[in-house]
């Protein structure tokens, strides 16, 4: 099943900058295909599901990624990203 994860690059999406155009790129979201404008972040996929940082923990291609860093961690056409509760306790 094949989705669009809304529409993550705002106004960018319809003005690139000169030499800068804007292309798709597909990755996997919790086993589900979706689609989604490049450059985009882990933070800014969260933030265009709805997601709140703070009650999900995040990995891209099997490799843990920190809350701290998600504003930073840039997807890639095939990535595998899960989202998932943290299990928290003692």
């Amino acid at each position: 099943m094949s989705a669009t994860v809304g529409h993550l690059c705002g106004e960018a999406c319809q003005a690139p900058p000169p030499g800068k155009a804007l292309r798709a790129i597909s990755i996997t979201l919790n086993g589900e295909r979706h689609s989604l404008a490049a450059p985009s972040t882990l933070a800014e996929l969260l933030t265009a599901l709805d997601q709140t940082p703070d009650t999900v923990a995040t990995a891209v291609n099997g490799e843990f990624v920190a809350r701290t860093a998600r504003a930073d961690h840039l997807l890639h056409d095939g990535d595998a990203v899960f989202t998932f509760q943290p299990i928290t306790g003692g």
